[in-house]
């Protein structure tokens, strides 16, 4: 009598046991990223999107700041990495941010999304352009992500102002700026468009919160560009649902990148640039933070060198212009 019962019971089987052995036998590959922020959601979506699609098995692995994983990647004890172009840019040139330390064994994977980036502050708050940042408390520091020290001091440099114009709070890292905004011990904090914390903070603030419009004269975005290289202005216009602009505004825009280190594996960049490529709707899907993004644009040249796996992928689907 138990005889029939055998054979769907070993079909049951068979079919675990091919799973178990399909996700031990797959690949796993880390991406570096932050412990929260913008940087973490786009790196959670390149990580689900590749473990998908590509047959490997990609985790994110948070870290302090960027700077952190740059120079893991550098190193090859880890194999991919994201950062804006301002900080890609530092990485290979060895200045800013990575002042004397050129992080030469990064490859370029892909040009992603554009990143629109800004100063917010409570909707009630005084502060319409970066002039009203004088003796104001701004934070300052950013030990452990340096990157947003650089991107307040173009903000006060976009009016023509420094850090002895405006009272400095000490803050270590993105999170914790994010806490004493929503506590009222800073009155403006750095966040990306389309971002999920600018919804949050827009819930924990009262009244709610809107983004700073940067000064657009050709005097102010020169000062702006002078500290924030490979970044320009743009306006952002009001849409249903984007939250903290209320009215045209200037912000800071700059590409954002996806690398690997230099001795990663053509194959596996490969399947990582396939699966993107490929899985461009799916990307936009997961955050309002893909919209800008093009599988088309993926192979865009930023004057520095991407990784060979990638080179074949965009030369055989033909978007690779480069020389």
């Amino acid at each position: 009598m138990l005889k029939p019962m055998l054979k769907p019971m070993k079909i049951v089987a068979a079919v675990a046991l091919m799973a178990f052995v399909g996700t031990v036998s797959a690949q796993t590959v880390g991406i570096g990223t932050t412990k929260g922020g913008a940087t973490a959601q786009v790196s959670a979506g390149i990580a689900k999107i590749v473990s998908q699609y590509s047959g490997l098995q990609m985790r994110p692995q948070p870290m302090g700041g960027t700077q952190q994983y740059i120079s893991t990647v550098n190193v090859g004890e880890l194999e991919f990495g994201i950062a804006n172009m301002m900080q890609t840019y530092m990485a290979f040139t060895g200045t800013g941010v990575s002042q004397g330390e050129k992080a030469e064994n990064l490859r370029l994977v892909a040009t992603m999304m554009v990143f629109t980036t800004g100063i917010l502050v409570p909707k009630n708050s005084d502060i319409k352009t970066p002039l009203g940042y004088k003796g104001k408390r701004i934070p300052n520091g950013y030990d452990s992500s340096p990157l947003f020290h650089h991107l307040w001091s173009a903000s006060l440099a976009n009016a023509e102002l420094g850090w002895n114009d405006v009272q400095k709070v000490p803050i270590v890292a993105l999170p914790q700026s994010f806490s004493a905004f929503k506590e009222g011990k800073i009155d403006g904090v750095i966040a990306a468009v389309g971002s999920g914390i600018v919804s949050e903070l827009n819930a924990s603030v009262s009244g709610g919160v809107r983004f700073v419009n940067m000064l657009n004269t050709p005097e102010a975005v020169a000062r702006t560009l002078k500290l924030a290289p490979r970044t320009y202005l743009i306006e952002v216009k009001p849409r249903p649902n984007l939250v903290g602009i209320e009215a045209p505004t200037y912000l800071l825009a700059f590409d954002y990148m996806l690398w690997a280190g230099k001795g990663v594996t053509d194959d596996v960049v490969y399947k990582v640039t396939k699966a993107m490529y490929e899985h461009e709707k799916d990307l936009h899907a997961i955050s309002p933070l893909w919209r800008t993004h093009s599988s088309k644009n993926m192979a865009k040249d930023q004057g520095f060198p991407y990784h060979p796996g990638a080179i074949k992928f965009y030369k055989e689907v033909g978007i690779w212009k480069q020389g």
